[in-house]
């Protein structure tokens, strides 16, 4: 083991190590490199269960970020097949705590990286937990016609039967492949495509958490073998209006969960607390309570963008529908589940818009 290694904590090179050899099998599977030059790929990495540890391969439980970004390239040699790695290490976080700052410092790196001439592609490894808010972020402010596919784990690096190499090795295959461009933000997961619009994770603990419920996968890849089947849905990263040029920060936006009996308490406390937009994780088709939705309406008619989604996993929020949003000033979030329209309407905040542009906004997105 190379000395550069050793200086790690043992978590850390218990993982290196089990990376190496959870490998092993997919090393009879790789092709022979290609005639001519490979594709430069930038693997930008924020941490997450792929580069997590645990103190036994058969346990729940791991800490997250343990392994960093040259560990994780080195224990996976197959992409030597496939394109030229470097890699940047962005954050070394749980995704639970991923946050603004890593945001925008990640979206400007991409964009700095997709202008340059000697980079064909860009991979992020990130945490399953957000990993579907950041992609859709980067889908919307991301300046780039060249891949960006992102790819996770939902075990940890030193896991008996660990998803993470794989899905690392068909990041860097997907992202590696002219046909890859222009497709928006990827992300890459379980043999899946699929687009940043559309995925959603839907088991906290299964392999095949994610799922394009409502539009689909966007292709297939197995042991870099890729089949695209369409092209994303909605607008995306050079086609997007959206721009981070000058942002320091974003607007606070929450999220607040409709139930039973809900009153407008929780409504007005994210206003008091200086929320700029409110998200409704709605019932059905974006419902909520009499009381709340007058709460809700109050605040829209203060100028407090208010965006009706829903709580349940699949169905688009039709505008009108149930609730007369025309009347009481408010959002439908069409397609976007909450924490995409969230998303959304934070970046849709740094333009001042109008409610009608803000409908178009989750209408195009």
């Amino acid at each position: 083991m190379r000395e550069s290694i050793i200086r790690f904590r043992p978590s850390t090179v218990i993982a290196a190590a089990v990376l190496v050899s959870a490998l092993a099998p997919l090393s009879a599977q790789t092709k022979k490199a290609p005639a001519g030059p490979l594709p430069s790929i930038v693997v930008l990495a924020t941490g997450g269960t792929i580069a997590g540890a645990a103190a036994s391969d058969v346990q729940a439980a791991y800490t997250s970020g343990q392994v960093g970004v040259q560990q994780l390239l080195a224990a996976v040699p197959q992409t030597a097949t496939v394109a030229k790695l470097r890699g940047e290490q962005i954050s070394n976080i749980g995704s639970q705590d991923m946050n603004d700052e890593v945001w925008l410092k990640l979206a400007k790196r991409i964009n700095e990286l997709g202008a340059m001439p000697d980079v064909n592609g860009i991979v992020i490894t990130h945490g399953t937990d957000t990993i579907e808010e950041t992609a859709f972020f980067l889908n919307l402010v991301v300046k780039t016609r060249k891949p960006v596919v992102m790819t996770a784990a939902m075990r940890p690096s030193t896991a008996l039967s660990a998803d993470g190499p794989l899905n690392f090795y068909n990041a860097v295959a997907v992202a590696a492949n002219p046909d890859s461009a222009g497709r928006g933000v990827l992300v890459v997961v379980n043999d899946w495509i699929h687009g940043a619009a559309a995925l959603t994770k839907t088991s906290t603990t299964a392999v095949q958490t994610f799922m394009s419920p409502l539009n689909g996968l966007i292709g297939t890849v197995a042991y870099g073998e890729l089949e695209y089947f369409r092209r994303p849905v909605g607008r995306h990263t050079t086609e997007s209006e959206f721009s981070l040029d000058g942002v320091a920060a974003l607007p606070r936006v929450d999220i607040i969960m409709a139930y039973e009996n809900m009153d407008g308490a929780l409504i007005d406390a994210a206003v008091a607390a200086g929320a700029k937009g409110v998200v409704i994780a709605g019932v059905g088709n974006g419902n909520l309570t009499g009381p709340a939705l007058k709460a809700l309406a109050k605040h829209a008619k203060n100028g407090i963008a208010c965006v009706r989604a829903s709580r349940v996993v699949t169905g688009r929020v039709g505008r009108n529908v149930e609730v007369d949003d025309d009347k009481e000033g408010l959002i439908a979030s069409i397609d976007l589940n909450p924490q995409k329209a969230r998303v959304l309407l934070r970046l849709a905040l740094l333009k001042t818009p109008t409610s009608g542009d803000l409908q178009r906004m989750f209408a195009d997105y």
